[in-house]
């Protein structure tokens, strides 16, 4: 995937390794990037926010789409095999990052996807050279895995109590309307086994 010699090359170190100062600084650049572009995103969310500040959000918003869209662009530039990076699972976050704001111009409400940029936040475990840290996580996997029949055994109690509760809600509360059939009923039970309940339902 890495190109033999001349400017690819070393446009290529810069980009996708991060052991050069170069490569470091660009990634710190793009990763604080992606950052106040998902900030932005947030911002313009609350109503307030964006009536106020509407059009630096929407600057900001261009901003960044075309600083990742030249990001892009060069990586798919100076890597051997294009395909292979576009193909390639953060080629695809990459490119849905920036493709919400240009289908935006043609459909409404699609440029809020763009918070899929924080995905790419997890290059920071290749800059900080965390990578070796994610083997870690197999330990957990494999004790899930070696506990996956007390897990199964515990999750089915749960589901037959919540059943019964539910159907007993059902048939005591019958002329309650939040409890109108099993479903709500179970739904109540869950919600109060696992939260303080919503009070849209009260027996």
């Amino acid at each position: 995937m890495t190109p033999e010699t001349g400017w690819r090359k070393q446009l290529y170190v810069i980009i996708f390794e991060s052991d050069t100062r170069l490569g470091k600084i660009f990634d710190i650049l793009i990763l604080w990037a992606i950052l106040l572009s998902v900030l932005s995103i947030m911002l313009e969310s609350d109503v307030t926010i964006k009536q106020q500040y509407s059009q630096p959000l929407r600057y900001a918003e261009w901003f960044f789409t075309a600083l990742f869209t030249l990001e892009y662009v060069l990586r798919v530039v100076c890597v051997q095999k294009p395909s292979k990076y576009i193909f390639s699972f953060f080629g695809v976050v990459d490119f849905i990052s920036i493709a919400p704001t240009y289908v935006g111009m043609f459909f409404g409400g699609t440029h809020f996807l763009m918070v899929i940029r924080a995905v790419r936040l997890l290059r920071v475990f290749r800059i900080l050279k965390l990578v070796r840290y994610l083997q870690e996580s197999q330990v957990l996997l494999q004790a899930l895995k070696a506990s996956r029949i007390k897990i199964t055994v515990f999750l089915g109690a749960v589901l037959t109590i919540n059943l019964i509760v539910g159907t007993i809600l059902h048939l005591v509360e019958s002329d309650n309307p939040g409890f109108s059939n099993i479903f709500k009923g179970m739904y109540w039970a869950v919600v109060t086994m696992t939260t303080v309940g919503y009070e849209d339902a009260v027996p």
